[in-house]
């Protein structure tokens, strides 16, 4: 005899009742529907539909919004709790793709980058290149568990966490940076100020062109959404127009004030700026996650649908909320100390190896800072998911010119430091006219291999250009001895 089937039931564990058949009814198919794979946080523009995440038949009260938001699944897509040792370093090792894996081969780096850093503190440049290695896989492991934990959140929240999470590094860097004493012969400030930009151009060009190239290795073209693409190409205008004011404020008026003067007044532009930009991200991001997500809702569930390893995807093993929790502490423990110890060779670096202020901000310390964004970015154009790309590139990218960069200048005004937005004029030009080439190519919605490597080939042509560009006090001092006066520092 036939087992009867059960009834259906809620992520409460109540049983749903069953509509009963319409005599009028057709016959309906007895095909079953396939299951749709749950979305997962995939940058700040994506919306991710959790599977426990069911309609509901009523307004809910605010009380049961803020509970709603701020609920945790523990066990969310893992099945699982508590911490399970050998599962939990497994699923960390195979992380959440395949570039993921090959990166985390440099794991036995980390314990040798620390060793080596309290064992010959002498040698500078060993433990540059191995804090410098290490601190790739640890950037890894704070992507992969942002997306575990964003798994184990009503969308909305999983987002915000998952974005946040996404930027740490780039955060701790820049308040290492920001605390150190200053030291003759390096600019830290110049270095942080670089960096901001770096970080900018390393995720628009660089990752963005990896992304292009990815995606056209399979496909002779790839499309994605008008929403996507005109709403960041157009932020990321407005950004860089905000980023420019101290900048160009300084520089038209240089020379016609008081030097002292101008300093200062330019130093309250760039910290009532930075407080602006900040409230800018944050309307920015009330607008993608409360009032216009439904604008997006469609475009990533038809994203998901033509991701070629979804059903791989599906099957992968999660991390319980313990778990994430003890990858994130591990993580951001690491990469703390890695930090430090990669900001004390700075000195080094600039001094010894003559290396400029300018390369070291603009091309070395952002490549690791968005190490995570950039994996996970370039896998999924490489499954064909641009839009899931597109969101994560251009949402690290405004993180980092709406949010982190003027966080850094409002720590820097509370611990009394003169760090400001006013770049250096080729730091900023470059930045200015990749925001308009990346936007030309985001005009027609469609990408290829070509459009990747042109954006590669200009951010590599920018690297070779900072390599050679000498340190602002090196400028000064030279413009001193020829009597050319104006060449001091502008911080």
């Amino acid at each position: 005899m036939a087992s009867t089937p059960l009834p259906p039931q809620s992520s409460d564990g109540a049983a749903q009742p069953q509509p009963s058949p319409s005599a009028s009814s057709p016959t309906t198919s007895t095909t079953p529907h396939p299951e749709k794979p749950p979305s997962h946080g995939h940058g700040l523009l994506n919306l991710p539909l959790h599977a426990g995440d069911v309609p509901l038949s009523r307004e809910l009260t605010p009380a049961e919004k803020i509970r709603r938001t701020l609920r945790v699944r523990a066990a969310g897509e893992s099945g699982r709790s508590g911490i399970h040792p050998l599962r939990f370093m497994r699923i960390t090792f195979r992380s959440s793709s395949w570039i993921s894996r090959i990166v985390n081969v440099l794991w036995p780096v980390v314990p040798a980058a620390i060793a080596v850093r309290y064992a010959t503190p002498a040698n500078h440049m060993a433990i540059f290149v191995l804090s410098y290695l290490a601190m790739v896989p640890c950037a890894n492991l704070i992507g992969f568990a942002g997306q575990e934990l964003s798994r184990k959140f009503p969308h909305v929240m999983g987002i915000v966490i998952e974005t946040t999470l996404g930027s740490l590094v780039e955060i701790i860097m820049f308040i290492v940076l920001i605390t150190r004493e200053e030291v003759p012969g390096i600019d830290y400030i110049q270095v942080i100020q670089a960096a901001i930009l770096g970080s900018v151009l390393a995720t628009m060009l660089l990752c963005l062109g990896m992304c292009f190239i990815a995606a056209g290795f399979k496909r002779e073209e790839t499309q994605f959404s008008e929403a996507v693409s005109e709403a960041g190409s157009g932020l990321l205008l407005t950004a860089g127009f905000g980023l420019a004011i101290p900048t160009v404020f300084e520089h038209s008026l240089s020379g016609k004030i008081d030097q002292d003067e101008l300093m200062a007044k330019t130093m309250e532009i760039s910290r009532s700026t930075a407080v602006l930009l900040m409230v800018a991200y944050l309307i920015y991001v009330f607008f993608q996650t409360q009032t216009h997500h439904g604008i997006y809702d469609a475009i990533f569930v038809e994203d998901e649908a033509r991701d070629t390893d979804r059903h791989e995807d599906r099957a992968r093993h999660r991390l319980t909320f313990t778990e994430v929790c003890v990858a994130l502490v591990v993580a951001v423990g690491l990469v703390t100390v890695i930090a430090i110890s990669l900001v004390d060779q700075i000195h080094y670096l600039v001094e010894e190896r003559h290396v400029s202020d300018s390369f070291v901000g603009l091309i070395l310390i952002p490549l690791v800072e968005k190490a995570a964004e950039h994996l996970t970015a370039v896998d999924e154009a490489h499954d064909d998911q641009m839009n899931f790309a597109l969101s994560h590139v251009l949402g690290a990218t405004l993180q980092t010119a709406l949010f982190n960069g003027p966080l850094v200048v409002v720590v820097g005004w509370g611990l009394g430091k003169p760090m400001g937005l006013n770049f250096e004029v080729f730091d900023l030009a470059v930045l200015l006219l990749a925001i308009l080439t990346v936007g030309n190519f985001l005009r027609d919605q469609k990408s290829n291999y070509l459009e990747g490597a042109l954006c590669v080939i200009v951010y590599i042509a920018i690297a070779v250009a900072a390599l050679y560009y000498p340190n602002p006090h090196l400028l000064a001092a030279a413009g001193a001895a020829v009597g050319g006066g104006g060449g001091g520092e502008h911080h």
